[in-house]
């Protein structure tokens, strides 16, 4: 049997973490290792517990959810990230995937979409809110013009198909015979061009130009 997913919970309202994990932690396939009510705490044990995903809060006491973020994926970039929160505020939207968010849920989710959700990103998919998903992806027409997109080498696109399916720059190389630093190399021109900061904008902009996830 594989392993359980490892989950940090960072949210400084108890009564709803200890329902998350209580939630997650009954399924064989997940693990709650450790929770916490703030930003600061988050950081520190992602870096030392080394878990398999974050889920965060945007607003609580002192640092913030987004700024957690940020911190974690600049220093621990194999970490899953995943806000969950009550926010529907676009601008909380975009600078949780700016800093690296992978998921951005809204608490009324019920506990069974939440445990299927959890699982979709913590096996490497983006994921949004149905709800702000559509306004995300209006945002980003403006910068990602059908210009930039068509800017993109045959290589480069065929890269961004396999990041929409939630590959990692590891399984793209193998998929297309590249070294992992090679493909690092593609995604930062990818991200240049289409005028983003992250994998998750850049997959998002592949979902609204048609890239159905699947090979071409």
């Amino acid at each position: 049997m594989p392993s359980p997913i490892r989950i940090l919970l960072a949210d400084d309202h108890p009564l709803f973490r200890e329902g998350v994990a209580h939630s997650l932690g009954a399924e064989l396939d997940f693990e709650v290792i450790a929770q916490t009510d703030s930003g600061e705490e988050a950081v520190e044990l992602a870096l030392r517990l080394h878990p398999d995903m974050v889920l965060l809060d945007v607003t609580m006491t002192g640092m913030g959810g987004i700024e957690a973020a940020g911190k974690i994926a600049a220093s621990a970039p194999g970490v899953r990230i995943m806000m969950l929160t009550v926010s529907e505020n676009r601008e909380n939207l975009m600078a949780a995937l700016k800093a690296g968010a992978h998921g951005y849920v809204l608490k009324g989710v019920s506990a069974s979409e939440l445990r299927a959700i959890t699982r979709r990103v913590a096996g490497g998919e983006a994921y949004v809110t149905p709800a702000l998903a559509a306004e995300l992806l209006t945002e980003f027409s403006h910068p990602a013009t059908p210009d930039s997109f068509s800017e993109l080498t045959a290589r480069e696109t065929k890269i961004l198909n396999l990041l929409s399916q939630g590959l990692t720059n590891r399984e793209i190389g193998e998929h297309m015979y590249l070294a992992e630093k090679t493909v690092k190399h593609y995604m930062t021109s990818i991200l240049q061009k289409l005028h983003v900061r992250s994998r998750t904008e850049a997959a998002l902009i592949a979902l609204q130009h048609g890239m159905s996830g699947s090979d071409s």
